[in-house]
């Protein structure tokens, strides 16, 4: 009888739960105007016909609502990727959040994602409650209580502001360290970017027919921040900008000061993207699409008949997930933030059919803020996102000065504002920081 009961409790508090999910659901819809649901669903459709012709097999069906949606994969794909906690094989059909995507995307390309000073210092309780877990051990700190010591193991890696604005550069290509790129001399062709961003250990020498000599900014896991003398020594040295996503080591900061490593090193800050599909490579093309006009990406993708994840220099690893991967970036290339290359899409001049106007993406943008509750929801002025709001330190006039004309007439358009991301935080506020 108890057992009855409870089953009887239990279903009405999922009913009761459903119900609140579904009225919360249709007064958030209420809040949009006809405008607003005309632009989700103009997005929505031309996003599954973007996919069908440019995703090599792959596509995308509407889900139960303007946001959802599914990329599927072809029913003979053969999946090879295991959980390692659960044993189970990678699915065929991965569910997005067009509308997290869009907003999310469209406010990391006026935010900067470099950790810096002026961000810690302008956050409520910054060093208390957020820099001592940008240290490895940072625990042992006691919440930076001795801000001194804090402050001696960041400094090598904390810039006072931003090193890099939006628009800062035109043309920029990420590289992955898929097998893929061993099928295809794209060499020369990624040379031509402005800007090359390569990932963790990932080498040139030797592969440069395939993955070209260039190389600008090198995003590194903990793994590959441990390394980071033989890291700095994979390009010119002092050349490359090493970026990590982690923490800082004492064994970096002893190799920074003792080698010494002559590269500029910096710490990531980031977005928060839900349901996307995790990994040093995401957090590739954040960065690149913070500072560049335009990003494309190579050494990522798995083309249709793949046997299993590669890298092009050394046996694979586990914890990849090339699947879930191919389909969130399919879902970029077809959002219009990135243009994927790969030797199934060898040709340069590939045009990318059905991308969205910049009117429906800005349109869509709008629409999906209001739905996602996002702080600033529905603004045309990127800094009604600013939940909290600092004056900037005494920065020098010069600082501008060498800025392609984009950036400044970006920083124009913001009225020389600072925009930070403020990780995991409900309704996507920004930190910003004005003059």
């Amino acid at each position: 009888m108890r057992l009855l009961q409870l089953a009887f409790a239990v279903a009405l508090a999922s009913g009761l739960a459903a119900l609140i999910i579904y009225i919360t659901g249709v007064t958030y819809l209420n809040d949009l105007s006809d405008e607003d649901l005309e632009a989700l669903s103009t997005l929505q459709s031309g996003f599954q016909k973007c996919v069908a012709s440019n995703g090599l097999g792959l596509k995308a069906i509407n889900g139960k609502d303007y946001c959802e949606v599914t990329i599927q994969f072809p029913a003979d794909t053969i999946p090879k990727w295991k959980d390692p906690k659960t044993g189970e094989v990678e699915g065929l059909s991965y569910s997005f959040n067009l509308c997290e995507a869009v907003a999310t995307w469209e406010q990391v390309r006026n935010s900067t994602t470099i950790l810096t000073r002026e961000f810690i210092d302008a956050l409520p309780h910054g060093w208390e409650e957020y820099a001592w877990q940008r240290i490895n051990k940072g625990v042992l700190l006691n919440r930076c209580k001795n801000k001194t010591l804090c402050v001696e193991k960041l400094s090598l890696v904390l810039p006072e502001t931003p090193p890099y604005v939006p628009r800062q550069f035109s043309r920029c290509a990420v590289i992955g360290n898929s097998g893929d790129l061993l099928k295809t001399k794209f060499g020369n062709e990624i040379d031509e970017y402005d800007v090359v961003v390569r990932e963790n250990g990932a080498p040139i020498q030797n592969y440069t027919d395939f993955v070209g000599k260039k190389s600008t900014f090198r995003l590194l896991n903990r793994g590959s921040a441990k390394a980071l003398d033989k890291v700095s020594e994979l390009y010119e040295t002092g050349k490359e900008v090493l970026l990590v996503k982690t923490t800082i080591h004492d064994i970096m900061n002893k190799m920074i000061r003792e080698i010494p490593i002559l590269n500029p090193v910096y710490l990531m800050l980031g977005a928060s993207f839900g349901s996307a599909a995790k990994g040093t490579g995401l957090k590739a093309l954040e960065f690149a699409l913070s500072i560049c006009d335009t990003v494309d990406m190579y050494g990522f993708t798995v083309d249709p008949g793949y046997k299993e994840w590669t890298r092009y220099f050394s046996e694979s690893r586990k914890g990849h997930t090339p699947l879930h991967g191919r389909a969130y970036y399919q879902m970029m290339e077809c959002l219009g933030l990135i243009k994927i290359h790969s030797p199934m899409r060898a040709d340069p001049k590939r045009i990318v059919k059905w991308l969205p106007s910049r009117s429906t993406v800005v349109a869509a943008r709008k629409a999906s803020e209001k739905l996602l509750r996002r702080v600033g929801a529905g603004s045309d002025n990127p800094l009604a996102a600013c939940s909290i709001t600092k004056k900037q330190i005494k920065r020098k006039p010069e600082s501008m000065s060498g800025l392609r004309k984009a950036a400044v007439e970006h920083q124009k358009f913001i009225k020389g504002v600072t925009l930070y991301p403020l990780e995991h935080n409900p309704g996507h506020g920004q930190l910003c920081t004005v003059p």
